[in-house]
């Protein structure tokens, strides 16, 4: 009986390596983070205002932020892949690929406690925040039936407190599901929030996921006035990897002014 066909060894797709191996993407999170540690340091100086979360029935083309009052500074993060990298569950996804399947995720979420690392510049930024007074908040979509886990990932790696249903806020905490407005607008009515973190657009509005595709969307991103909040309130953190910005289709991803074909060999 012959032997069986040797399969050839998995390879790391693209988008992990360069988020969870290369020195540039460790670059541009602390790059990231570096800004975002500076332009807190001078809000706390300051004093704003307003906020940088959206105020309830405002919109992309005609934003309003919450006013601050005298309420305490916070800063607002998602968690997955902003502080937290889940080498762990990408390990896995790498060597036995498959579509986002929720009880996986969900078993990562239970087991995977001790199989994350930090995000390069998150702790030292998190650290400088808290020490400045302001209260550094999770805002992730986790189940808050695992409450306990995620906590553990994050103070494990260095990052925490984070305190469930005060420093930490998950799905399930409200009706709105995976939605992040509603959670933002509880933080909001506690805190003056002078800056936020993440990694999808999601973490700083449900608004651009309200059915946007994939090239509204990106406008959006670049119109006044919201395109004065990258790295003035809103922080994005590189992910290649997953989430709401992998979509779009050629028609979507390149303009046809801008394609290009490559010449026919000129005959010698």
């Amino acid at each position: 009986m012959a032997p069986p066909p040797t399969l050839p060894a998995p390879t790391v797709p693209a988008g992990m390596q360069y988020l969870y191996g290369s020195g540039e993407g460790s670059a541009i999170s602390v790059q990231a983070w570096r800004g975002l540690t500076d332009y807190v340091v001078a809000q706390v100086r300051k004093r704003p205002v307003d906020s940088v979360v959206l105020a309830p029935g405002v919109t992309l083309a005609a934003p309003g932020f919450v006013p601050c009052g005298k309420k305490p500074f916070a800063a607002v993060f998602d968690v997955d892949e902003t502080v937290l990298l889940n080498l762990g569950f990408e390990y896995s996804d790498a060597t036995n690929p498959r579509p986002y399947d929720e009880a996986r995720w969900q078993a990562w979420e239970k087991t995977g406690v001790d199989k994350v690392a930090a995000v390069p510049g998150a702790v030292q930024a998190l650290t400088a925040l808290r020490a400045l007074g302001v209260t550094v908040v999770f805002n992730t979509n986790r189940s808050a039936g695992n409450a306990t886990q995620t906590s553990a990932a994050i103070d494990g790696a260095g990052l925490g407190p984070a305190v469930h249903g005060n420093t930490l806020f998950l799905a399930g905490d409200d009706a709105t599901g995976s939605k992040k407005d509603g959670r933002r607008a509880a933080i909001a009515a506690k805190y003056c929030v002078i800056a936020m973190g993440g990694d999808q657009l999601g973490d700083f509005s449900d608004l651009f996921n309200a059915g946007l595709t994939p090239m509204p969307r990106r406008d959006a991103t670049l119109a006044a006035p919201i395109a004065a909040k990258w790295g003035a309130g809103w922080f994005v953190l590189p992910n290649p990897v997953y989430g709401s910005s992998l979509k779009g289709g050629f028609d979507d991803v390149f303009p046809a002014d801008k394609r290009w074909a490559e010449p026919a060999p000129t005959e010698k």
